[in-house]
């Protein structure tokens, strides 16, 4: 039913002293004109050795993942293939228990974890103004047009299968250039101030703006509505940039903690299972003790609320990325890609409390444990290690005459390739091909703004030249 995706993401910034669980060797102290630092990383093997989970550098690549962050988003994919591939709607109009278990999660567990990829292409600090500003927003801009192509070359597939999500990354990469500037604690009040504020203003204008096509948009969009598409893209679409750039803040902030220490990964699973629960109680108590449901049934034609058996299950399956506006009680709903602040403090909850579960993991002692771990986490992490590129086999799988499967077996068959694909290419050639892809483009991009301040600064010319010489012939 929709679609989720998140570019690779690694990490050269953490040295050894700060995992001693997760050992990730570092053979050069990063530069530190953070300009250089806006090139993807290649990907790790996860193995056990010594009763201990450890990312292992790929002799192909350049720098280490930390292994929970992959396995975080492991997990996003297999429910993103859930929520694609199995049945989410049933015949009397009733959300199944997959769609409500993975519906907007696995979508909003990606878009955190974007968050953190940026914090570290950024060597988890903020990025200074002046030329490494300009290569972090050249960098970033190369990937949101490498998404777009690749969005946009998927025009033709089928909307009812699922819903693209390449178009929406490549705005909210756009709009997030901004926010690699920003200080810790300001991050965070924005994203305090987003998840509140742009619900309330997208339900105040978005009457006045053209009605979402809701339809995978292809090359030909760009120029017969060009002002709809990115009305769409922004505001009213299934994936609206505008309110996700709060998963991008909470990311932000996220990535730039101290994410190999037991204690930040402790407070990422209770608190953000904490806010999970509290917002999902909060949408209850508002929907049913106070009227809410009442007030949404007086609000909508009879003949829409007979879609569903009942006013719970229609609320729960009517937002497609954004909420009706027939009423502002829609606010208060916490259904799947509704985009309220209830459904963005809940996501945004689940995606840090699965984040932090996931680098728990890493910090097993027992040997035993910790080398079953491996053996389990190794095709999950090297799955979550290739997400765009397993997330464009998925669509054109279920786009092909291939796709003759049952919903549940069609569904494991998926898995089931996914992760032998990225464990075979992990060994074989390291990085996943599309993720390659958009690394060249941003190292081009963030080369050429280097070498351009470079030619009219001795200062910063020197500083290049030394980060060039330390990533030496592999970078």
């Amino acid at each position: 039913m929709r679609s989720d995706h998140f570019p690779e993401v690694a990490d050269r910034s953490l040295h050894r002293s700060e995992a001693p669980t997760v050992e990730l060797p570092i053979q050069r102290r990063p530069h530190p004109d953070a300009a250089s630092d806006l090139r993807s990383r290649s990907a790790l093997s996860v193995e056990v050795t010594g009763g201990r989970l450890e990312a292992r550098r790929d002799p192909r690549g350049t720098g280490p993942r930390l292994v929970g962050v992959d396995v975080a988003r492991g997990i996003a994919l297999l429910g993103m293939i859930a929520v694609h591939a199995l049945v989410g709607i049933t015949d009397d109009g009733a959300p199944t228990t997959s769609y409500m278990t993975f519906g907007g999660r696995s979508a909003a567990l990606f878009a955190v974890l974007t968050g953190v990829a940026f914090a570290f292409m950024t060597r988890r600090r903020r990025v200074r103004p002046g030329a490494e500003a300009r290569a972090a927003a050249a960098a970033l801009g190369a990937r949101a047009c490498g998404l777009l192509l690749i969005g946009l070359a998927l025009g033709w597939t089928d909307p009812e299968i699922a819903a693209v999500i390449m178009p929406y990354y490549a705005v909210m990469f756009v709009l997030a250039i901004p926010l690699v500037l920003l200080p810790t604690g300001i991050l965070v009040g924005s994203a305090v101030l987003l998840v509140v504020g742009v619900p309330a203003l997208s339900q105040l204008i978005r009457p006045a703006l053209p009605q979402p096509a809701l339809t995978n948009p292809g090359f030909s969009d760009l120029f017969s509505d060009p002002l709809g598409l990115l009305s769409e893209l922004t505001l009213t679409g299934a994936y609206p940039a505008l309110p996700w750039l709060a998963y991008l803040c909470v990311g932000i902030a996220v990535g730039r903690a101290r994410l190999s220490s037991v204690r930040t990964a402790l407070a990422l699973l209770i608190g953000g299972t904490a806010a999970a629960v509290a917002a999902t109680a909060l949408s209850a108590w508002l929907l049913g003790p106070l009227g809410g449901y009442a007030r949404i049934a007086a609000a909508t034609p009879a003949a829409e609320l007979a879609e569903a058996p009942r006013v719970a299950d229609f609320v729960a399956i009517s937002p497609e990325g954004v909420t009706p506006t027939s009423t502002w009680w829609w606010l208060a709903t916490v259904a799947p890609h509704s985009g309220t602040p209830l459904d963005l403090a809940q996501t945004i909850g689940s995606a840090l409390a699965v984040l932090g579960a996931a680098l728990l993991l890493a910090h097993v002692g027992r040997p035993v444990a910790a080398r079953l771990l491996g053996h389990l986490l190794r095709p999950l992490a090297a799955a979550g290690s290739m997400t765009l590129t397993l997330y464009v086999l998925s669509l054109l799988f279920m786009n092909s005459p291939l796709d003759e499967f049952e919903a549940l077996p069609g569904y494991l068959f998926q898995i089931v390739m996914a992760m032998t694909i990225a464990v075979v290419w992990r060994k074989a050639v390291g990085r996943g091909p599309l993720e390659a892809a958009l690394s060249i483009l941003a190292t081009a991009a963030g080369n050429r703004v280097r070498r351009d301040a470079g030619d009219g600064d001795p200062t910063a010319r020197a500083r290049a030249s030394a980060a060039a010489h330390e990533r030496g012939p592999t970078s």
